[in-house]
């Protein structure tokens, strides 16, 4: 069995443990296909979730129970990561991911989303929305990449540290994240680095004319202890040119922010 083929056999059955009805579906996209994970109520508000780097939907298993009573929610696998969507992973830089999120939200049957992305997938949302800023009734950004400096140290620190095996890995995880996930999570994560090829391009920053064109409600929650971006820079950006933006700068939290689903609902659900 190939390691992507143990990725996804593993993934198959963490999605067998979400925690709402759901139905799993593959939608055609520039892309090629792209699998999603449907929750919710049809006729509900649509809210797409996207995961970061090197990660899949199964990171949504301890949240998306707060969105369901209130959305119909889509829990999208972007291409070229280790999920079910296609393998395709054209540069960031292309301007090809706003288009294929398009695409998806197309074959949906979505005019208008509320987005809700982590790190990666922080970055895809804002930048569809800086494109299609009709379409986007809502955005959510968790330690999004593009809009504060990106870091290089932690990421020298850890070519060091991964040749050490499964120790070192465990150990650049904790030195990313800022914290430990939950055990499953943390076994999936780290089988995921150990048979996938991980992106090293540089995410695009998206500049200020950008930003400006999120004049819908935003919210950002970033860690002032993140690893991997400057999340000063990314609240002072985003409070200067965006101004529809709140952020929470939680001080002690890294690039990984556990506990913020309640917050999150709460956003979602305020009437404008």
């Amino acid at each position: 069995m190939s390691g992507l083929a143990v990725i996804h056999e593993r993934y198959r059955e963490l999605l067998s443990l979400w925690p709402v009805p759901s139905e799993q579906l593959t939608v055609p996209t520039r892309l090629g296909e792209t699998f999603v994970v449907a929750s919710g109520p049809e006729q509900a508000p649509p809210l797409v979730l996207l995961h970061g780097s090197g990660s899949t939907s199964a990171m949504w298993l301890g949240d998306v129970a707060s969105y369901v009573d209130t959305h119909r929610v889509y829990a999208v696998d972007i291409p070229g990561e280790p999920g079910l969507s296609a393998p395709a992973r054209p540069s960031l830089a292309s301007g090809a991911y706003p288009d294929w999120l398009g695409d998806v939200l197309d074959a949906l049957g979505i005019q208008r989303v509320r987005l809700l992305g982590v790190s990666l997938g922080g970055w895809l949302a804002a930048g569809f929305a800086t494109r299609h800023p009709d379409r986007v009734e809502r955005l959510v950004l968790l330690s999004p990449s593009g809009i504060g400096r990106q870091k290089l140290g932690i990421a020298l620190l850890t070519l060091f540290l991964v040749p050490l095996g499964r120790y070192g890995i465990k150990m650049s995880l904790r030195l990313v994240l800022g914290t430990t996930p939950p055990p499953a999570m943390t076994e999936f994560v780290l089988l995921i680095h150990q048979h996938f090829r991980a992106r090293r391009e540089p995410v695009p920053v998206l500049g200020d004319e950008a930003l400006a064109a999120l004049t819908m409600p935003v919210l950002a929650i970033v860690g002032g202890r993140d690893a991997l971006l400057d999340s000063a820079g990314t609240r002072d950006r985003l409070c200067r040119n965006a101004p529809g933006a709140q952020v929470v700068l939680l001080p002690e939290a890294g690039h990984l922010l556990l506990g913020q689903a309640g917050r999150i609902a709460e956003f979602l659900e305020l009437r404008k």
